[in-house]
């Protein structure tokens, strides 16, 4: 299975290179695509480096400032949409995804279209050094936009995944509009209204090694709201289900 994962970056200096190296040395088919917007850092240089390093296994999308996660992955997906691969994944650039559990969801891409690292079925959880206040935070977020959006899913919040290649082809992506991290829940609702196959594989989701957390209230707050936009915007799409993907 010939997989790319997409690696957004903004400010992980400290990160990029130990993550490149964990995930390149798995025992898979794997690549590494990094979309750096614009690091004051120098995460993009750091980057170059990697590249020449590891030449064919690591590339990099230079963008000219903070354009955000889901134009980060849309561009991406655009990028990779030609490609010869079987696979294309998602995950966070600070070590809160653990590289190793990508082989377990390799495995069970083999029987699905989607495959979600989830935090909330059994054998899963969050960083066990999280105040009260974040887990509960995190847990109602992710509790609500499900229970809106009436999804079967136990993890739509989060940004761990594994996708197959002609799943993405065969979603409407010009429909996403969603910005920040809303942009995952409208991503899962999308292709389980369109009636893809999607699994869970639990994942432990640790705190960031290094470096600041770009998560706020206010971020989670504004996606709560979001969240009844994306329920608006397919309210079509979901009666169609399969009939509504591209060919």
């Amino acid at each position: 299975m010939r997989i790319v994962v997409i690696i957004p970056t903004f400010n992980e200096a400290e990160n990029l290179p130990n993550l490149v190296s964990a995930v390149l040395s798995l025992p898979l088919d794997l690549s590494i695509l990094v979309v750096d917007d614009n690091s004051p850092d120098g995460t993009g240089r750091i980057a170059d480096d990697l590249v020449a390093v590891q030449p064919g296994r690591v590339r990099v999308i230079h963008r000219s400032g903070k354009l955000g996660l889901s134009s980060a992955y849309l561009q991406a997906f655009r990028t990779l949409s030609n490609e010869n691969l079987d696979a294309i994944g998602q995950m966070d650039a600070d070590f809160s995804h653990d590289p190793a559990v990508l082989v377990e969801m390799a495995n069970r891409l083999e029987t699905c279209d989607l495959v979600l690292g989830s935090r909330y079925i059994s054998g899963g959880r969050t960083a066990d050094n999280w105040p009260v206040w974040r887990k509960t935070l995190s847990a109602w977020g992710n509790f609500y936009a499900r229970s809106l959006l009436q999804i079967p899913l136990r993890d739509v919040t989060g940004g761990f995944r594994l996708w197959r290649r002609e799943t993405l082809s065969a979603m409407p992506l010009e429909r996403v509009k969603s910005t920040g991290y809303v942009f995952l829940v409208e991503m899962a609702y999308l292709a389980w209204c369109l009636q893809f196959e999607i699994g869970e594989v639990p994942i432990y989701f640790a705190d960031r090694r290094w470096g600041k957390s770009k998560m706020s209230f206010k971020i989670q707050a504004e996606a709560a709201l979001r969240v009844w936009q994306v329920l608006w915007a397919y309210r079509g799409l979901r009666r169609m289900g399969k009939a509504g993907r591209l060919q």
